[in-house]
């Protein structure tokens, strides 16, 4: 590294997705190395609705590792931090930028020190895994600033689950397994495509944003009392999740929406009552989630055939699977009855994302929502009530593919001459 120049300053900016889990990943067999105990698939969702951007930056004139995470600087003192960083450190190779006569050796790596910058364009902590976005693009982010070289497939997934567990699966399109691996090291404990996002594409994801706040039980803690407390969350790793995977992966593979909605619901079911067998329990829904979970069943049932699966993290956030955009657009009818906005609110700020579905049903405006009448399985009843306010807003989305890398430096969220955040 010249010593001629010092006032260099070397940066990339990545952008990562999130992924919501259909088989659920839910406590540790090492908490140190974050392994699972039992294997977990994901669906990876477009990054242009939910992601996280990261800028790393390298020079000689900081003076120590630093990060702001949306405008605010947190610290980077954390194990799952460090973990990260001594890991990609520890990988890093010899690094020349012609154009700028900078010559970084791989040593010196060790000594330089970074600015990091994040944001996520969803709500962080409140149950869609802003962590697994926000992990997987620092790791992927920093092994193309120091340009690691994975030596062996899915070697970045084991640095990523090591800063969040589900991080990993996000590091790949479409539909990810998480496997849970058997060496005690956790080399074996890493992520795998399953599919691209090409190969369900007809697939729509819509999500009730219940609570942009964050949650009171942390993921973390809630694993582990579930460990320690839960004897059904041993049953299910052991026994019933074991068979689900397989179930789950024909499901995908045959386009077998049916099969997918069952096995989807009843894991996220399974799930939640893990964490009411908790001691003490856990309450990650609340009533919307559950009117949510409701609707759905109320009209899956009415069909006699599955229209739509849902899913829920540790949060009271729903994720929904339509087959096709006709059945999305059949489900945010019936959500937008059901859940009107509030009168605080327009319709671009209550339904963002792929809003294109809107114009598919004939939702234009406040007037239409408020037009919209109860659904057929509804008619029967002689009351229908509706839950004003009850929902933050809805996201229209899609499965997606992996993390980018950002060519522009437009993007970055660092400035180029300082370092520091813009």
């Amino acid at each position: 590294m010249g010593e001629e120049l010092q006032t260099w300053i070397l940066m990339v900016t990545a952008r990562a997705p999130t992924n919501i889990a259909v088989i659920k990943y839910w406590g540790k067999r090492d908490e140190k190395l974050i392994l699972p105990i039992n294997d977990s698939i994901s669906f990876t969702l477009d990054p242009d609705h939910l992601s996280a951007t990261t800028t790393v930056a390298v020079s000689p004139s900081f003076t120590s590792d630093r990060m702001w995470l949306n405008g605010k600087e947190v610290s980077l003192g954390g194990e799952r931090y460090q973990n990260c960083l001594r890991e990609i450190r520890s990988r890093g190779n010899d690094v020349v930028d012609e154009k700028n006569g900078i010559v970084i050796r791989k040593e010196d790596w060790q000594r330089l020190h970074l600015h990091i910058a994040s944001y996520n364009n969803f709500p962080t902590a409140a149950g869609l895994a802003s962590s697994a976005a926000g992990f997987a693009c620092l790791v992927y982010g920093l092994a193309k600033l120091m340009d690691v070289k994975e030596k062996y497939q899915g070697e970045l997934s084991a640095i990523a689950r090591r800063g969040s567990g589900s991080a990993c699966r996000s590091l790949y399109g479409g539909v990810v397994k998480w496997m849970m691996g058997k060496e005690t090291d956790g080399s074996d404990s890493i992520a795998v495509q399953l599919a691209t996002e090409k190969h369900w594409e007809e697939l729509v994801i819509l999500i009730a944003v219940v609570s942009s706040r964050q949650k009171e039980t942390s993921s973390t803690t809630g694993m582990s009392q579930s460990v320690e407390t839960s004897e059904l969350l041993h049953h299910r790793s052991q026994e019933v999740v074991p068979k689900r995977i397989l179930q789950m992966e024909e499901a995908i593979a045959n386009h077998d929406f049916g099969s997918f909605a069952k096995i989807t619901c009843a894991d996220s079911n399974q799930f939640h009552a893990v964490c009411l067998d908790t001691s003490p329990p856990i309450f990650y829904m609340n009533d919307t989630s559950h009117r949510i979970i409701n609707c759905v069943e109320r009209w899956n049932r009415s069909e006699g055939t599955p229209q739509v699966a849902y899913t829920f993290d540790a949060g009271p956030n729903a994720v929904m699977y339509a087959p096709n955009r006709k059945v999305a657009g059949r489900l945010l009818q019936r959500l937008l009855f059901y859940f009107p906005p509030d009168s605080s609110k327009t319709l671009s700020s209550y339904v963002i994302g792929d809003t294109s579905i809107l114009g598919e049903i004939g939702v234009e405006s406040m007037k239409d929502v408020e037009s919209l009448t109860a659904p057929p399985e509804l008619k029967s009843e002689s009351s229908s009530s509706t839950f004003p306010g009850s929902i933050d807003y809805f996201i229209c989305t899609r499965p997606g593919k992996g993390p980018i890398l950002f060519r522009n430096e437009d993007q970055a969220l660092l400035n180029p001459k300082t370092g520091f955040p813009l």
